[in-house]
This record gives structure tokens, C-alpha cells and sequence, in this order.
């Protein structure tokens, strides 16, 4: 989910959730103080006809506490317009917490300091140094931050994995980097290190249902042609990539290893995975992937429904005019969660290909069905606005 830059140039880095109500009540104490001072200026300025001589006799004394009185406005405008900034940054989500605190190491504020530019002014971006950052929520998980850069420089980085792991769930990303050895050990898959919602997740070949498209069905429809570059997003074993790879079709698979070693299992079967969550950005350039698809319990989809939105919007943006978007088994947990993904979709104007609404059981083996979706959608042209 989005990235803030820290400057440490204070000793402090800015984070902070504001409430709507404190924003608000601000707003009103500048909209009262400015309303104040101008009835105030009004009624000093005024002058009744009987008082005109007496107010000439004194017009040099009044000049001057006008202006005394106009430098005093000015000063709250001044003041004010400060609030209104400090207000815009607390709806941000910024404020301050004290990064010189005893636990944060010195590699943390090493790496967040401004570094200049070797060759000074860039005439191209007109920066002067380059500021790195980390995840804007890295503020409520300072602590943790704090342990994963705890290390000896030059040496063996910490088996932080685990850590990492928490940091990104937690919307602690990106995560800074560190100037330790990756380390590396041979790893295992085995039972234990898979969650219990994982049962099958490591399965190459899986049961087939109505739901379950077959690739070179989909890769039929749309007159899509020539498919080069795919992102399975949420795509657990890399599975899918492993099918299109097949096809020598090249597959980016985004995991996070949540319920099992994901992301070294999808490496060891020659693909490419990409360890984030999908409250971050996607890393990709405008309109690049030929297809896009969206696997299981796509991920980021919980709580409120303008999450799933932000997700969705981010895949329109990488897909390309005429690429299709596979929705393979969303899982609806009930009738408005259905609808509401339908009416995202029908946001976008993309040409339904295939729908399928239709149960399984749960692949827990509990014996309990449960209601998916998949769907084959083809993102239409469009011009520029």
C-alpha cells in the first residue's frame, strides 16, 4: 500500500492517523478566527457623520492601528494556512514519532537519511539528493522494524524471514534494505510448515470442476493472439505458471508465505515469484501484461469493498487493451459479496467471455460446498481523456 519518505534531518519521521472530527473541528476554529477579525475591522473602520471632525483630529492615530490591526490578520491567515497544511498532512495519515528512540539502531537511520547526488542538481528532476523510504504503516510496527534491522554490517544477515513475513502483512512495505549476507539454507516443504487453509495448496494436478477453465481454453477466447507475459496474482504453488511456461509464455507470480514456503517453492520449479502483498502498488509499467489472472481467494479482497476496488483498478492499469483478466474461483461468501464484484466489473466495460457461478466442496475436506465464481474478461480500448 503506498510508501512515505522518512527525513531524519529532525530526528523524527512523520506518521499518524487524524480523525475526521478533529479535521473538521480545526477547520472550523480557522473559518471562526478569519469571520472574527474581519467584523472586527469593519467595525473599527466604520465612522458616523457627527463624529467627522473628530475623527480627522485623529485620523494619523487610527491609520496606524488599522495597520497594526491588518498585520495582526495577516499574521492569523498566516497561522491558519500552517493549521490547514498540518490538517492535510494528519488526513494523510502522518505525524510524528521519535525515530531517535534507544531501540531504533543506527542502521535504520542511516539508510533513511537523504544521500546528496554526486554530481549535484539532477536538470532533468531537479533533485538534489536521493531520500529512501519505507512502508507508510511501518510506523504502528516500529519494534519489529527495528529487530529486522538490528544485524552486523558486512556479516550474515538474520534468518528474518518470519519477521519480513509479519512487517508485509502488517502493511510494512517496502521494507528497507540492509547491508548483511543473504543466507541461504536448504529448505524442506513438509506438513508442518503449511497452514491448515494450505491443504493442497502443493498439489501439481488438482480435481477438476465447472469452474476449473482449461488453459487453452481461455488463451482461445477473445482473439487475444500472440500471449507473451502474464502475473498470476495470489498464484500460491505457481502452478499456472508452470502451465504457461509450457506454452513458453513468461508468468510473474505474486505469493507471500503465509500458509507455506510459497515463494522458495515456486523458485524451485524454475518460475519467478514475487514476494509482496497486494496492498502494495504493482511493480509493473501501464498496460504491459497480455493476461492477468486472479487466483483462489484473490487476496486484499477482506473488509471494505473500496480494498477490492483499489486492487482491481491496479490490474486494469497493467493490463493491456485487449488482454484478458482470468478470475479463477473467487470465492463468494455470500450473495452481496457476489454482487458487489459483479458491479465493480461492469465498472470497467470489460466483455464477459465466461462466467461461471458454481460450488465445491472445501478443499479441506470438511465435506462442506462452498460458492465460487470464474470468469474470463477481455479489457476493452480506450482512448485518452
Amino acid at each position: 500500500m503506498g510508501s512515505v519518505s522518512l527525513k531524519i534531518g529532525d530526528g523524527t519521521a512523520r506518521f499518524r492517523r487524524a480523525t475526521l472530527w478533529s479535521s473538521a473541528a480545526n477547520l472550523l476554529m480557522v473559518f471562526s478566527v478569519l469571520t472574527t477579525n474581519l467584523f472586527a475591522l469593519y467595525a473599527f473602520m466604520y465612522s458616523p457623520t457627527h463624529h467627522k471632525n473628530h475623527n480627522q483630529l485623529h485620523a494619523h492615530k487610527n491609520i496606524s492601528l488599522i495597520s497594526e490591526h491588518l498585520a495582526l490578520i495577516i499574521k492569523e491567515i498566516d497561522t491558519s494556512q500552517k493549521k490547514l497544511a498540518q490538517m492535510e498532512r494528519d488526513l494523510l495519515g502522518y505525524d510524528t514519532i521519535d525515530i531517535s528512540r534507544p531501540i531504533v539502531p543506527p542502521e535504520l537511520k542511516l539508510f533513511l537519511n537523504p544521500h546528496p547526488l554526486p554530481l549535484g542538481k539532477d536538470s532533468r528532476s531537479g533533485i538534489t539528493q536521493m531520500v529512501s523510504s519505507v512502508g507508510h504503516a511501518c510506523h504502528r510496527s516500529i519494534d519489529l522494524l527495528s529487530q529486522y534491522m538490528n544485524y552486523k554490517v558486512g556479516g550474515a544477515c538474520p534468518d528474518h524471514s518470519a519477521l519480513a513475513q509479519k512487517l508485509l502483512s502488517r502493511g510494512c512495505e517496502p521494507l528497507p534494505r540492509r547491508r548483511c549476507k543473504g543466507w541461504e539454507a536448504a529448505r524442506k516443504i513438509n506438513g508442518s510448515e503449511i497452514g491448515v487453509d494450505c491443504v493442497g495448496c502443493f498439489r501439481v494436478v488438482k480435481g477438476r470442476s465447472k469452474n476449473d477453465f482449461v488453459v487453452d481454453d481461455v488463451l482461445g477466447l477473445g482473439g487475444i493472439g500472440r500471449v507473451k507475459i502474464g502475473l498470476d496474482v495470489g498464484g500460491g504453488s505457481g502452478e499456472f505458471a508452470a502451465r504457461m511456461a509450457e506454452k513458453n509464455v513468461t508468468v510473474i507470480t505474486l505469493a507471500m508465505n503465509v500458509d507455506g514456503p510459497f515463494n522458495e517453492f515456486i523458485a524451485a520449479r524454475g518460475m519467478f515469484p514475487l514476494h509482496m502483498s497486494l496492498d502494495q502498488r504493482l511493480p509493473f509499467y501501464d498496460n504491459v501484461f497480455d493476461l492477468v489472472r486472479g487466483g483462489g481467494l484473490v487476496p486484499g479482497d477482506g473488509g471494505r469493498a473500496e480494498k477490492l476496488e483499489f486492487l482491481m483498478f491496479d490490474i486494469d492499469r497493467v493490463l493491456r487493451a485487449g488482454g484478458l483478466f482470468w478470475l479463477d474461483n473467487y470465492y463468494c461468501a455470500d450473495e452481496e459479496r457476489k454482487r458487489t464484484l459483479t458491479r465493480l466489473i461492469e465498472r470497467f466495460g470489460y466483455k464477459k467471455l465466461k462466467w461461471v457461478v458454481g460450488e465445491k466442496l472445501h478443499p479441506a475436506g470438511t465435506g462442506k460446498s462452498q460458492v465460487y465464481l470464474s470468469a474470463v474478461l477481455q479489457k476493452p480500448p480506450r482512448g485518452v481523456h
